[in-house]
């Protein structure tokens, strides 16, 4: 049996080790001296022997210490806190809250939020057993069977988000967490799908009761952003009119803006220029729900990206893809022409394609080194021939020889093959890879894609050959191209860069992330905020994008199924303390003592 099973606190056995020091007083403590003092000496002379033997003697002088070490084990007994199970029968009124967290919450209406009175009729519903489960599109528990008080301070503490919600899921969580005759409380607007009519009737078929309050009022005049979609260095705006009149809104970025005149129901569209570093997409006037009224767009300063493909057999397939690219500028050199001078310090990236070893010279190698060192990417592809020693350690693969018809393995599951079906080619380079990583390889260990960081850059090696393969007419090959771009440069498109609330950031390695509500230690967060976020020096975007949402009135709910909280009485096991039996036993120690040292003499 454990001392657990015992004592509620068993470390206080430490307090024995007070022991030690008594018992050592007593050891160095000098030994009384017999004094023979004549005149009383017919006083000890008797005939026969004395009234005490040596033994008694000793333990009448030890009495005291006994006395003591007792009093320390009971005083750490009572600190080690003993006791003895027992079964109680304990009053429990179970209540489950479910508060909707969405951002049709934030409606305003008469100076205040829909979500703000649903806090404030939450603190009313609490009872002695509560537990808080979010409408927040992933139903998360806030707090599972806490106190009053507990279930209090976590709903004070609770925000509103600006990402769609999910009502069916969290009424079917709640339903999981309740006990037995428990009661949900469902505090929502009900706005939107009625998806979760469905949850509270298998609640109630459980036998729980539910008790529906709704929060309504405000948004008749909502007008608010429902998409958003990236072309090039442009944005497609849509705004939809969810109010039962004719409205006007002006929606502006930047410098541009453009006007929009809606109906009841209306769904518009308007095309605005993207500025460097991007800005927010807004809508005015203003509505009782700002939080569609704005759409934020993060961008980089420098959109473009400027290619140099250094070619001598122009390889239209690739051209063809990199010109569908909005952002990408193409320049092509065939040497042994000159290389144009990049726009600015150096191009983004640098591509090898088809290139004559014969007229292959170190100036077009130093371009690739300057597009590394300015931290964008070289990309080489292979061919029938290659420059080997000119491309030096730019050349990720060391090439053995042309082999044909290979068995591909498995690709690598990364960012540029993801979905992505490579076929395999008629002929291929076969070599054994000499630096980075391999994300598609043939079953002898040849690489066809390969990757690696070189310093702030990055080189990518594409191993088919064009003129031996088919995967240049599928139609994932210039997806894969527009990925490599995307990637060799260290660019996201617009689209990765500006989110929808309720989406989810992942991360490389655990990062520091600057969110609208301050800074976070993450290596994957859920945008629940509309606003900006960077990370990484990279900035995000995240923006309320749903109508369902933005249909902020509701049509009224039946709630007859509503009442108060359920008594049930449990029985459950706890502990009952004795350390008040062990502190009265230090108390009739203590006082034994004091009469052993009078009866004695020594008081």
């Amino acid at each position: 049996m454990a001392l657990s099973d015992v004592f509620l606190s068993p470390l206080g056995f430490a307090a024995l080790l007070a022991a030690v020091p008594v018992i050592f007083l007593y050891l160095v403590r000098p030994d009384p001296r017999r004094v023979t003092l004549p005149t009383v000496r017919f006083l000890s002379e008797a005939a026969g022997t004395s009234s005490s033997s040596p033994l008694f003697e000793r333990l009448k002088r030890s009495i005291p210490l006994l006395l003591q070490l007792l009093a320390i084990l009971l005083f750490a007994t009572a600190l080690a806190a003993p006791y003895v199970a027992v079964s109680q029968s304990e009053t429990v009124e179970e209540t489950v809250v479910v508060l909707d967290a969405s951002a049709s919450m934030n409606v305003e209406d008469g100076g205040t939020t829909r979500f703000d009175r649903a806090v404030d009729s939450a603190d009313g519903a609490v009872t002695s057993t509560t537990s808080v489960v979010l409408a927040d599109g992933r139903g998360s528990i806030a707090i599972r069977d806490g106190t009053a008080a507990d279930a209090r301070e976590t709903l004070a503490a609770i925000e509103s988000t600006d990402a769609p919600g999910n009502l069916r899921t969290s009424i079917a969580r709640a339903t999981s967490v309740a006990g037995e005759n428990a009661r949900i409380v469902v505090l929502s607007d009900f706005a939107g799908d009625s998806d979760w009519e469905s949850a509270v009737r298998a609640a109630r078929a459980r036998g729980l009761t539910v008790d529906l309050r709704q929060f309504d009022g405000g948004g008749a005049d909502n007008v608010g952003i429902v998409d958003r979609e990236f072309s090039g260095d442009n944005v497609t705006v849509s705004v939809g009119n969810f109010g039962d009149s004719e409205a006007t809104r002006r929606v502006s970025l930047g410098d541009a803006e453009e006007t929009l005149t809606l109906a009841p129901g209306d769904v518009r569209s308007v095309t605005l220029p993207v500025p460097a570093g991007g800005g927010e997409i807004r809508l005015s006037p203003s509505d009782s729900f700002p939080t569609d009224d704005v759409a934020y767009v993060a961008a980089p300063t420098d959109a473009a990206v400027d290619v140099l493909v250094v070619t001598n057999d122009r390889n239209r397939y690739l051209l063809t893809a990199l010109s569908v690219i909005d952002p990408v500028s193409v320049t092509v050199v065939e040497p042994p022409n000159s290389i144009p001078d990049p726009p600015a310090d150096a191009y983004d990236i640098v591509l090898y394609s088809n290139v004559d070893p014969e007229q292959f010279g170190d100036r077009y190698v130093a371009a690739g080194r300057e597009a590394i060192a300015a931290g964008g990417g070289v990309g080489i592809q292979a061919g029938t021939s290659m420059p080997t020693a000119a491309y030096g350690d730019l050349l990720l693969i060391a090439p053995d020889r042309l082999a044909s018809n290979p068995t591909l393995d498995t690709p690598v599951d990364d960012d540029l093959t993801r979905d992505i079906t490579f076929p395999p080619p008629e002929r291929y380079v076969s070599g054994d890879l000499r630096s980075g990583r391999a994300l598609v390889s043939t079953t002898d260990g040849s690489p066809l894609i390969a990757t690696a960081d070189r310093g702030e850059g990055r080189i990518l090696y594409y191993g088919y050959i064009e003129s031996a393969s088919s995967f240049k007419y599928d139609f994932e090959y210039p997806i894969f191209w527009k990925r490599s771009v995307f990637a060799l440069a260290d660019r996201e498109s617009l689209s990765e860069l500006n989110r929808a609330t309720g989406d989810r950031l992942r991360f490389g390695n655990e990062t520091t992330v600057e969110t609208p509500r301050g800074e976070v230690r993450a290596t994957a967060i859920d945008v629940q905020d509309a606003g900006f976020y960077v990370a990484d020096g990279d900035r995000y975007s995240a923006s309320l994008l749903s109508a369902a949402e933005s249909d902020v009135s509701a049509s009224e709910i039946d709630s007859d199924a509503a009442g108060g909280p359920t008594i049930r009485q449990e029985r459950r096991t706890a502990p009952d303390p004795l350390t008040e039996f062990v502190a009265l036993g230090i108390v009739a120690v203590a006082l034994g003592e004091l009469a052993f040292l009078r009866q004695r003499g020594d008081l």
